[in-house]
């Protein structure tokens, strides 16, 4: 094997794409208007590499705020073109223009009604003429040494995909919250749609003491809720401070006393807090701020409603 060939083939990729943004014309900008103006899906089709390519590029534009399916040309022919209306706006691709199968397809799009916007390397081939708008893939070279698999103008292909759709998120005001919103199971919508409440420790799952209570009596209850602190309450239930297991470490080291003490003589008073309603990703930036591990959450009224420890964050995949 030879490193010669596999860096001649990434400078080959490489070039063809560059050569692309001399492309980026008019017609770009007419295909990005019409597809920002479409009532129905955007259906990309294509046959063998260049398809598998279009599905990226389908799963590109579904995820960003554009409907989109994938269609197999040759499956279109046995039951697929019911998937398609005249509303729909048909992205196929095809390098030479001249697939067997993609010809036979663009009467039938017309009849339905469909908007045809092309991909290809021919732009003098039955389908760029066939189509409304026709974009320019072409390349100098494959990079394959026998020339003939294709691979930089499926690079350039998927590059043309990933262009129209980045115009897209601006067009349309796509923001971070809508992209979160088709990626629940991700961690960007982990960080941008889990809120505080959602994981933060309730009931029995924290530990709240009154603040006259002796300290040896709020280590039991820690330990009873296997947290690492105590929210510590005054006689009318409101919310007063906390006692963590570093108040006791510190603490321990100058008073022998301290298991007897008063936890409102020793305990951290007005300590910082989080509101329920505000994303984990806040809670985790105010944790690592203030170099601390727990934080008590409160409502929007000041009344204590959970507490939130590191190891939630940790558990929620946020750390």
């Amino acid at each position: 094997m030879s490193l010669k060939e596999a860096k001649e083939v990434i400078r080959i990729e490489a070039e063809a794409i560059k050569s692309l943004a001399s492309r980026i014309n008019s017609k770009f900008e007419k295909a990005v208007e019409l597809i920002s103006k479409c009532k129905g899906r955007v259906i990309v089709a294509g046959m063998g590499k260049t398809g598998i390519i279009g599905r990226k590029i389908a799963a590109t534009l579904s995820s960003t705020g554009t409907p989109s399916i994938w269609m197999h040309c040759a499956e279109a022919f046995h039951g697929d073109l019911g998937q398609v209306t005249r509303n729909d706006i048909l992205i196929i691709i095809s390098y030479s223009g001249e697939t067997d199968e993609t010809k036979k397809l663009l009467p039938l799009m017309r009849k339905i009604g469909s908007k045809i916007i092309a991909i290809t390397g021919n732009p003098k081939s039955t389908l760029a003429k066939f189509s409304d708008i026709d974009l320019d893939v072409s390349v100098k070279k494959e990079g394959c040494p026998l020339e003939l698999a294709p691979m930089a103008s499926t690079t350039a292909t998927l590059a043309m995909g990933d262009a129209l759709a980045a115009c897209l998120i601006v067009k349309k005001g796509f923001r971070r919250e809508d992209f979160a919103f088709y990626h629940p199971g991700g961690s960007l919508g982990r960080m941008l749609l889990l809120k505080v409440e959602d994981i933060m420790r309730k009931g029995v799952r924290f530990a709240t003491i009154e603040e006259d209570a002796p300290v040896k009596k709020v280590l039991l209850a820690i330990t009873k809720a296997r947290c690492g602190s105590a929210c510590v309450l005054n006689k009318r239930g409101k919310f007063v401070g906390i006692f963590t297991d570093g108040d006791l470490r510190r603490q321990l080291e100058t008073d022998n006393h301290l298991l007897d003490r008063k936890v409102k003589d020793v305990m951290t008073k007005n300590p910082t807090t989080i509101s329920k309603d505000r994303l984990a990703q806040e809670a985790l930036r105010l944790l690592q701020e203030k170099k601390i591990d727990e934080l008590p959450v409160v409502d929007n009224k000041g009344k204590l409603v959970g507490l939130l420890d590191v190891q939630d964050l940790l558990k929620a995949g946020l750390v």
